[in-house]
């Protein structure tokens, strides 16, 4: 088998609730890729090895170790086995030197866990704070660009802001953006006025980029905001009908989280400093726009591609122990 012959390490994020797993060349080309959706939140400490070796199938040669490399949630605490966290200010290319090393039966994994980052809170207004996976994204950042500085945000679910010198992250925070808009729309009086957006419409685009600049000027209205979501679905008669009249009032209600979460990320940030944004491209994208609607330029970089070249950069310090 082709990607058998020339595999020489597997590169493995491993979320809460999928598992993605790459073969890799020595030049750290991608050969082969698979997942499935057995993440840790559905495993047992038991069950990955197990787990792994399945996913791995053929790829793995039938005598040699060949090193895997992970990031993520199996080396949480209810993980494979805890990689405890690195404190910040903290190098990025130094990751690897806080990996572990779980129990394994197959001779034929050399497995290395890598550790999470976390913050204490201090004098200069840190907060406690703590992410496990983004901070292999934010080393494949450093590993494509050794001399960055600047404000990078990895949207998602808990979206994070990290604020880097040069391969140090001196600092971060997290925003339950994405955790508060699904329960805002999904489990409050707003589900009954929302349907799907899509900001490639312009009704959408513009409602979103309202919402943005009206919660980046007065964030303490933002319960207010909300309700208005739905006071204006009951009233608002320049509101399109149908299926349209529920896509702008989620795009609406996105602007304000989103715009919301912006308000308190973007302080002491000038508007020439481009913010990077590592993630998926829709919701980058969506980033992207709120923050051209406040004055700020941003450029992507694609989630895959960050955590390969951080699972890579890991790889190579391992290789130089």
């Amino acid at each position: 088998m082709t990607t058998r012959k020339r595999l020489a390490w597997i590169a493995v994020d491993w979320g809460s609730s999928n598992l993605r797993v790459w073969a890799m060349s020595d030049a750290d080309e991608v050969l082969a890729h698979r997942g499935t959706e057995r993440g840790m939140l559905g495993l047992s400490s038991t069950q990955y090895e197990a787990t792994l070796l399945d996913v791995l199938g053929d790829w793995l040669p039938e005598n040699d170790p060949l090193d895997v490399i992970v990031c993520g949630m199996a080396g949480a605490r209810q993980g494979w086995r805890e990689a405890p966290y690195l404190v910040v200010p903290a190098r990025l290319d130094t990751l690897a030197e806080g990996a572990v090393v779980p129990s394994v039966q197959d001779p034929r994994l050399q497995v290395r866990l890598l550790p999470g980052l976390c913050q204490h809170r201090d004098e200069t207004g840190k907060e406690f704070d703590v992410m496990r996976g983004e901070e292999t994204q934010l080393a494949g950042l450093v590993a494509r660009e050794p001399e960055f500085s600047g404000r990078v945000c990895l949207p998602g679910t808990h979206a994070k802001w990290a604020r880097l010198v040069v391969g140090e992250l001196l600092g971060f925070q997290t925003f339950m953006s994405g955790e508060l808009f699904r329960l805002l729309a999904q489990q409050s009086v707003l589900s009954h006025s929302l349907s799907e957006d899509d900001l490639a419409d312009s009704a959408c685009r513009e409602a979103f980029v309202t919402a943005v600049q009206d919660v980046s000027t007065e964030p303490t209205r933002f319960t207010q905001r909300l309700f208005a979501i739905r006071a204006g679905d009951l009233l608002d008669e320049r509101l399109p009908g149908g299926e349209a009249r529920g896509a702008c009032l989620a795009a609406r209600l996105s602007g304000l989280v989103i715009g919301l979460e912006l308000a308190g990320a973007l302080g002491g940030l000038d508007e020439s400093e481009q913010v990077c944004l590592i993630g998926a491209e829709a919701l980058c994208h969506r980033y992207a726009l709120a923050l051209e609607a406040l004055g700020y330029t941003s450029r992507v970089i694609d989630n895959e591609r960050a955590v390969l070249a951080g699972l890579a950069l890991a790889r190579s310090t391992v290789k130089h122990e």
